[in-house]
């Protein structure tokens, strides 16, 4: 069976080609079984691999995988993969993918995707901000205000910090992401922390085996940034550009806004970098 593939890169920094989140987008899965496209993610190794299923209703139908297990949502996928789908002809330019998370409208201005988050939901964080600073590596007085679990998609842990040092200085234990899971039983955590007007610098970590992996940019966690937000009553319409991935060398650019009816957006731009054909 020959499948063909792109590798596009997503959340460019400055449009540069070796910027954002890598994907691997296999433009037609439908012949493939979850244990297949779960080995192919595991042999591109990336972030996530997404694979475009046909639908009714919608442009496309979309699994998510990681190296090691599937995702209901995810933002740089769902971005990475409508480029795809307009690419290959399956849609424009306003595009509906069905996720295992629900339906996500997703729109493009040029190669600058967004995507419409679901409604988020929060609940609170079962351990002290004492032991949550140990387990990321800092003092408790580098924790501000509440960190939540937020689900706009994906439930993940947000944690407000009180400054770029503070972000630029988080060494994550493993305990934490073995201590703190989701309720999918996942640990991930996203710090941030607002560095001027309109601008944040936030970090995002996930467990690989017994190791903790840093992603470049995470749509899903910027999307839960803006539920934080909304939970934390603070006022709308908002605009925040976030950067991230600069500890793992792939700078990358995230947009957040949450509009005057509470919507939730995250945009970024998109490059296609490779298409190829795997044998399997």
């Amino acid at each position: 069976m020959q499948l063909a593939y792109r590798i596009v890169n997503v959340f460019t920094h400055n449009r540069g080609r070796l910027t954002g989140n890598p994907l691997c987008v296999f433009e037609d899965g439908a012949a493939l079984d979850a244990a297949t496209m779960q080995a192919l993610a595991r042999q591109f190794n990336l972030s996530e691999t997404t694979f475009i299923l046909p639908t009714t209703g919608a442009t496309a139908r979309v699994r998510v995988f990681t190296p090691d297990f599937e995702l209901p949502f995810a933002g740089h996928p769902t971005l990475g993969t409508a480029h795809v789908c307009r690419a290959l002809g399956l849609g424009g330019d306003s595009q509906l993918l069905e996720m295992l998370a629900g339906r996500i409208a997703v729109t493009a201005d040029g190669d600058c995707w967004r995507l419409r988050a679901a409604p988020a939901s929060h609940r609170e964080v079962e351990i002290s901000f004492a032991e949550l600073a140990s387990l990321l590596g800092l003092g408790e007085a580098d924790i501000d205000q509440r960190p939540l679990w937020v689900k706009a998609g994906k439930e993940q842990l947000v944690v407000p910090l009180t400054s770029e040092r503070a972000v630029r200085s988080v060494k994550p234990s493993p305990q934490l992401l073995q201590r703190l899971v989701s309720e999918d039983g996942q640990g991930m955590v996203y710090v941030f922390a607002e560095i001027g007007p309109g601008k944040a610098l936030a970090r995002f970590f996930f467990p690989s085996g017994e190791s903790v992996i840093e992603d470049p940019a995470t749509g899903s966690a910027t999307a839960n940034l803006g539920g934080w937000m909304l939970a934390m009553a603070k006022p709308v319409p908002q605009k925040l550009e976030i950067s991230q991935g600069e500890y793992v060398a792939r700078p990358s650019t995230l947009s957040l806004e949450i509009d005057a009816d509470r919507q939730i957006f995250v945009a970024g731009d998109v490059v296609e970098l490779a298409v190829g054909r795997l044998e399997i």
